[in-house]
């Protein structure tokens, strides 16, 4: 049977190419696969595309990636948050690119993504600057902006557990983009807190089946976004 168990975070990182696109999981902290990103660093992949909820806090995980200067274009709702200085500052410089989504349109898109939906029709962003140079029809009495779904080369994704097939669940809504994004991507690779035997989760609680994911390594103690930006660590 397939085992998509991976020995490290190294190797499970190890074939991201410069140019990709990847999804990254995560609501701030929330289900950030630091561990995963850190290694990404490491491997070096550069000009990456990374869609995500926001761009990062302090100087770690997904902050770090950008301060390492190894991202050309963020795909995001929130570029600036609390904590968030790195990803202003490259933007102010013209060192890196933003493309701007609404918070649900994004998660729709990646969702549309998934599912094999090319595009889709939303009111959201009608006559704002976001809708610039975008399709645009009315339905009924009321007008929608087109959007495209977002599809990725890899996901890197943090759960709870997982067994050695790649069936997850995910710590309360640490959940968050992470089932969508397994769909989305060509390759998802996880760091899960515990790798449990064949069975030891019950089909009712899964929340991504096995299908949508490639690779597992087991991240038995996570950092902690919020404390590492606390401590005032950086990476690497």
């Amino acid at each position: 049977m397939i085992d998509k168990r991976i020995e490290s975070v190294a190797a499970a990182v190890a074939d991201i190419k410069d140019g990709a696109t990847i999804m990254i999981g995560g609501f701030g902290e929330a289900g950030s696969p630091i561990e995963l990103i850190h290694a990404l660093i490491d491997q070096g992949a550069k000009n990456l595309t990374v869609i995500n909820n926001n761009t990062g806090s302090g100087h770690v995980g997904l902050a770090a990636l950008i301060e390492n200067e190894q991202v050309s274009k963020m795909i995001c709702s929130f570029p600036r948050t609390a904590n968030s200085t790195v990803f202003p500052d490259l933007y102010r410089r013209g060192k890196i690119e933003l493309e701007l989504v609404p918070q649900g349109t994004l998660a729709e898109r990646i969702r549309a993504g998934g599912a094999g939906i090319p595009a889709f029709y939303t009111p959201t962003s009608v006559n704002t600057p976001l809708a610039e140079g975008k399709e645009s029809r009315i339905f009924g009495d009321r007008t929608y902006v087109m959007e495209y779904g977002l599809t990725a080369d890899f996901a890197l994704i943090k759960a709870e557990q997982a067994d050695r097939y790649g069936n997850l669940i995910y710590n309360k809504t640490a959940r968050n983009f992470g089932p969508i994004m397994c769909m989305a991507a060509n390759s998802t690779i996880v760091q899960a807190g515990k790798i449990v035997e064949v069975g030891a989760i019950d089909p009712e609680t899964v929340i991504t089946p096995g299908i949508f994911v490639n690779r597992i390594t087991t991240v038995s103690d996570p950092a902690l976004e919020s404390k590492l930006v606390k401590e005032g660590r950086s990476y690497p």
